[in-house]
C-alpha cells in the first residue's frame, strides 16, 4: 500500500468492516461476495488473497470453497484483526504485492481487493500477481469505480461532501479516509480508465478477462485466467 494510504487505514482495522459496509450503504460486503463467486477453485486447491486486510475475502473464500487460503498484506495492524477473526484457518503473512515471497505457479487462484490504486506501477504489479498463479488459474480483483451517466453527479456529491461528513461523525480517522477516497478513486481512473486496466491485465498474461460494474458503477470486479 502506498505510504500515504497505509498509515491512514492501519488504525482502523478493528472498525474497518463495520464502517466500510455502512459508508458504502451495505455494498462493500456484497461486492466481496460477488468477487469470490467469480473465482474457480478446485477442490482442495490453494488461493492467495492479496491485500487481504481484515480477512473478509479470505473468510468468504473458505465459506464457499473446500480450499486452503493464504492471505498477505503490508499492514501488520490489519493482519492482527484478520488473525483474530480467522485464527489458524488462514495462513497470514506480511508482505508487499509488488514482490510476493512465493515461487512461480504456487497457487490455484488469486484474489486482490482495493490494491492497484496504491501501487506505483499497476502493470508490473499485475505481472507479479500472475506469476504466482498456475496456468489456467483464476485471478480476480475488486476495486472502487467511477459511475457513468446520470449517476456520476450523485456519486461525486457523495464522495466530495457526504463521505467526509459521515466519516467525521464516526471518528477523526474515518473523516480522513472519507476525504481521501474520492480524490484517490478519481485520480486513478483519470490515469487508468477501465479499458486501460483490462489492457494491463492482458499484457500481464491474463486471458479471458471480464469486468462487471456493480451498484450503478460504484464498484467493479475484474476477473480472468492466467494464460496456459
Amino acid at each position: 500500500m502506498a505510504t500515504t494510504a497505509r498509515p491512514l487505514f492501519a488504525p482502523l482495522g478493528p472498525t474497518y468492516d463495520r464502517y466500510a459496509s455502512l459508508l458504502s450503504f451495505g455494498q462493500d460486503p456484497r461486492w466481496r461476495r460477488f468477487l469470490v463467486s467469480r473465482v474457480d477453485v478446485p477442490r482442495g486447491g490453494t488461493v492467495l488473497d492479496v491485500a487481504t486486510g481484515t480477512g473478509a475475502v479470505a473468510a468468504e473464500l473458505l465459506r464457499r470453497n473446500d480450499c486452503r487460503v493464504v492471505g498477505i498484506d503490508q499492514s501488520p495492524e490489519m493482519l492482527a484483526v484478520a488473525r483474530a477473526r480467522l485464527g489458524e484457518r488462514v495462513e497470514f503473512q506480511e508482505g508487499r504485492a509488488e514482490s510476493l515471497p512465493f515461487a512461480d505457479a504456487s497457487f490455484d487462484a488469486l484474489t486482490f481487493t482495493y490494491l492497484l490504486r496504491y501501487v506505483d506501477d499497476p502493470g508490473a504489479t499485475l505481472q507479479e500477481l500472475a506469476r504466482v498463479v498456475r496456468p489456467g488459474g483464476t485471478i480476480a480483483m475488486l476495486e472502487f469505480a467511477v459511475p457513468r451517466g446520470v449517476w456520476l453527479p450523485l456519486w461525486d456529491l457523495y464522495v466530495r461532501i457526504g463521505l467526509p461528513l459521515a466519516g467525521r461523525a464516526i471518528s477523526p480517522g474515518w473523516h480522513e479516509v472519507g476525504r481521501f477516497l474520492g480524490p484517490s478513486i478519481r485520480d486513478f481512473y483519470a490515469r487508468y480508465p477501465l479499458p486501460r486496466v483490462i489492457e494491463l491485465w492482458r499484457a500481464a498474461g491474463i486471458e479471458d478477462v471480464h469486468a462487471r460494474r456493480l451498484s450503478v458503477g460504484g464498484g467493479v470486479v475484474v476477473w480472468g485466467r492466467r494464460a496456459e
